[in-house]
Order: C-alpha cells, then sequence, then structure tokens
C-alpha cells in the first residue's frame, strides 16, 4: 500500500479503500501533488454506517457529561495543532494563513460550545399540566448521522455538525471533499486519540458514489452538507424521497449596502477582507455591492479600484508574503479558475464595466497555480448573468440604487439569501435593514455578517434547503428528537 494515499477510519481503524482509483490531492498554489485520495465504493460507506449504527446504543445510553469528555481533551490536541491544521489547510486550499487561522479558530469555538451539550440538550417539564398529571419533553439522540464537506472550509465546516451530533449521543460518519480531504484527516487522527468508542466516529473519502450511499442507507437518520445550490437542492430532495433529515446550506450572493453616511474608511478595508478573502470562495464573501446615491456610488468606486492594487497575489506559504495582511491565494483548480474566468466574460458581453482585470495574474514561481487577481464590475443592473450567479472567486459587482428602499428590492427579489450588511450610522436605516432584508444572516457595519458559534448559521430562500440551521443551541433540535411525556402517578393503596 502506498503511503502517500489517504486511508478511511472506520469502526475505530485506519483501513486502505478497497477502490483502486485515486485523485491527485494537488496545493492549488503550485500545482504539486500533496498526496492521493481514495474514491471509495458504496460497500464501504456500508461498512462505516453499520459500525456507527453497532456503536449507537451504547453510545446513546452513555451519561451525557461523559459524552463530552472527549471533546475537553480533544480541544487541547486542537489548541497544541492549531498552526499546523491552518497550514495544512492552506497548502490544500490555498487560502492565506491568516484565513486558515481564522477557519480554526472557528473550529475551536464550535468544539467548546458542543462541550455543553449537557445543558443545551436539557428537556422541558411542565408540572400540573392537569391534575395530578405532569408533561416532560425529552431531547433524544436518534442513530446515525453523515455529513458531506466542501472544499473551501474543510476543518470548520465538519465541525459546525460533527462536535454536536456525537455529544447528543449519536453516531456519525464524514465525507471530506476529495479536493481538500487532507485536512479532515488530521483532525480524525486527533478524534482517533480522545477515548471515542470504535464506530462513533467514522470517516470515509470518495466523491458522489459515497454522499449517495449516506442518503439511500436506511440507517442514516439526517444528511448535512454545505456546498453549491444545485446540489443541496438535489440532497434535499433524496433525503426527502428516503424520510431522512437533510440539512443543505447552499449557494450565496451576498450583498453590502453602502450608504451616504458610512464611514468610507471602515467600508473599504472590510470589503477588501469581504470581498477577496479566501480569494472569494466562501459562502459568506461580500460578492455585490449596492450604493446608495451617485455621489456614493462615485465615491465608493474611486477608493475600491484604488485599494485593490494594495492586495498581494501570492503562494500563501511564501515566506516573504505569508504574513501580509492583504494577501490572496489562489482558487481551488484550474476548472474552477476556468468557470470564473468565463464569467467574466459573460459580464464583459452583458455591457458591464470590467474596472479591474484580474485574469492573467502570474505568480512567479507558481506557473501550475491557479491564480486570479481582484476583479471588479460597475455599471451592473440587477438580472444580469454576473449579478444572479455565484461565481465563488474573487469578482465584485458594484450596482447602484437611487434610495435605501431601491437596494433592499434588489436584495429581496435575488434568488440567494445567504447574508447582507448594510454600512450607515443611521439606528433608523440599521433597523429597517435587520428587518426588512431576506437574508438569514445580517450585518450592521460588518464585512462578514457570520455569527459565532454560539448563534445560528444558515441562510434563507435558495441559499438553504432546510429548517434548521448549522452550529450553536440550534443544531441540537437536528441531532435530537423530542419526545413528549405525559404522566401520572395514584397513591400507593
Amino acid at each position: 500500500m502506498r503511503d502517500d494515499v489517504l486511508l478511511n477510519y472506520i469502526n475505530g481503524c485506519w483501513t486502505p479503500a478497497e477502490h483502486r482509483s485515486l485523485l491527485p490531492v494537488e496545493n492549488p498554489s503550485t500545482g504539486a501533488v500533496l498526496g492521493f485520495v481514495p474514491l471509495s465504493t458504496a460497500t464501504e460507506a456500508h461498512r462505516a454506517i453499520e459500525a456507527a449504527a453497532g456503536a449507537f446504543p451504547a453510545w446513546s445510553r452513555t451519561p451525557a457529561t461523559r459524552r463530552t469528555q472527549p471533546f475537553f481533551a480533544l480541544l487541547e490536541l486542537l489548541r497544541r495543532d492549531e498552526e499546523a491544521l491552518a497550514r495544512s489547510i492552506t497548502e490544500e486550499n490555498g487560502k492565506s494563513l491568516a484565513d486558515a487561522r481564522a477557519e480554526v479558530k472557528r473550529l475551536i469555538e464550535n468544539c467548546e460550545v458542543a462541550c455543553g451539550l449537557p445543558v443545551l440538550q436539557q428537556g422541558d417539564k411542565l408540572v400540573g399540566a392537569s391534575e395530578g398529571i405532569d408533561g416532560e419533553v425529552l431531547r433524544l439522540p436518534l442513530g446515525v448521522f453523515t455529513m458531506i464537506a466542501p472544499f473551501n472550509f474543510p476543518g470548520m465546516v465538519p465541525f459546525w455538525f460533527l462536535p454536536y451530533a456525537i455529544a447528543a449521543g449519536n453516531t456519525y460518519v464524514v465525507k471530506p471533499s476529495e479536493q481538500t480531504p487532507r485536512t479532515m484527516d488530521r483532525l480524525a487522527r486527533l478524534l482517533d486519540q480522545v477515548g471515542l468508542p470504535a464506530g462513533v466516529f467514522n470517516l470515509v473519502h470518495g466523491d458522489r458514489v459515497v454522499a449517495e450511499a449516506f442518503m439511500e442507507h436506511p440507517q442514516v437518520k439526517g444528511v448535512s452538507l454545505v456546498g453549491s445550490t444545485r446540489t443541496c437542492r438535489a440532497v434535499a430532495e433524496t433525503c426527502a424521497r428516503h424520510k431522512k433529515r437533510c440539512q443543505a446550506m447552499g449557494g450565496a450572493k451576498n450583498h453590502l449596502v453602502v450608504m451616504p453616511d458610512a464611514r468610507m474608511d471602515e467600508v473599504i478595508r472590510n470589503l477588501l477582507s469581504s470581498c477577496f478573502g479566501c480569494a472569494g470562495q466562501r459562502c459568506m464573501a461580500a460578492s455585490a455591492i449596492v450604493a446608495v446615491g451617485r455621489e456614493t456610488h462615485d465615491r465608493l468606486c474611486e477608493r475600491l479600484l484604488e485599494a485593490c492594487q494594495r492586495v498581494i497575489v501570492a503562494n500563501p506559504l511564501d515566506p516573504a508574503v505569508a504574513e501580509e495582511p492583504m494577501l490572496m491565494g489562489p482558487v481551488i483548480s484550474a476548472r474552477a479558475k476556468t468557470a470564473i474566468e468565463t464569467l467574466i466574460e459573460t459580464g464583459v458581453r452583458e455591457g458591464a464595466n470590467l474596472v479591474v482585470d484580474g485574469r492573467g495574474v502570474q505568480v512567479p514561481g507558481c506557473e501550475q497555480g491557479h491564480f486570479l487577481g481582484p476583479t471588479v464590475f460597475t455599471g451592473v443592473q440587477p438580472g444580469m448573468v454576473i449579478h444572479q450567479t455565484e461565481i465563488f472567486g474573487p469578482v465584485v459587482v458594484v450596482l447602484c440604487a437611487a434610495t435605501f428602499d431601491e437596494a433592499v428590492r434588489i436584495l429581496n427579489d435575488h434568488p440567494y439569501g445567504n447574508g447582507a450588511s448594510i454600512y450607515t450610522q443611521s439606528g433608523y436605516w440599521a433597523r429597517r435593514f435587520k428587518l426588512e432584508v431576506e437574508c438569514g444572516m445580517i450585518g450592521i457595519n460588518v464585512g462578514i455578517p457570520a455569527p459565532v458559534a454560539q448563534l445560528p448559521f444558515g441562510g434563507m430562500k435558495l441559499s438553504q434547503f432546510s429548517d434548521i440551521k448549522a452550529q450553536g443551541r440550534a443544531v441540537i433540535d437536528f441531532f435530537t428528537e423530542r419526545k413528549v411525556v405525559t404522566e401520572r402517578y395514584w397513591p400507593e393503596p
């Protein structure tokens, strides 16, 4: 067995995949092959699910305080390896070290919150529901849950779900993205050290074959997914047919509204990070800017174009620039780069003004990397393809609205509703914005309105195909079933 091929982790054992098909795992900055990921079979996915199902009865009966002990131990390992994990993410994903470090910190935050499951999972009691009768609501684990992870946050996103599910008494199987599987492999090796019983946590590498096995296996109670809207719709429909719970977090086109009273220095500083951090490959990236008023629009565009020149496009592990605050790495693959460039050309054909063109960027020594520079369109009209489409790259479209009400209409008419922010010093406009805009996550004077781990994460409209959001107290409803007990006792004769 080659030592550069990742292993599955099933029932407490590291196991070579049976399938001989392998995909290279590439460093998107250099094109260097970091290793190989196997495309596991449905049979292997079933084996992991059955191991999880076998571990569930004993794990679900384990006292709640003991179920959280492995995660207290995991926190120590995560803090010890924090920098190594960040570098692993940067190496296989291409995001800057600053962005990777932020991802690991949010991963740790979710683990910290999950340690509170003995409190978060508490039910409710109604004493005296009727004469001599009490009512009680119990939150009980259901069984095996699975997760299909995305490439863009290979460490953080699985931890929106995994620690909560296991600490609540369920068992778990994860399929990492085949593009960025090495980070989850590292995390699985830490989980292997913290005393979880065999089968409680499992990892299976692969492609859609494994994902489909998750959705179809009768012992799986629910599936969590972060991916494109097209994929999320298909997963939600499949899970519905198989009567499974589903969390499917889909695409986004996050808008930032800039009011005339906004503090422009802070707006520009936020925009650079929000628009170009992670090379725009995150579901909370700001990709559409709506300036209210022509004067605001012109001032914003002038400052934004100037600021784009300060963004350094480079290999994020190059020691000469690794700690630069305005560093942007590559997009994930040649295929992604081509798709982004095609949409840039679409914007040009639509008549938008390409005022900053990030195509053709060359990074010395990284000729095989997948680099794009900051790209900005002005003169964009609602309904243009580049406005309607999640480009998932460092491409920003700027629109102009005459009034606040027009800006809100632009946002609410858009099919996506993941996140949106407004920049203003006016409490009146801020209040109206957070009440009227149809988005799941709202920011006031922040570029990335991603909530901390204690709060739920999730969007609206085509950005989410589920009722229950990720992370925090909200996700407990996904991983537990409410059982209602009505009880009465008569006195002994």
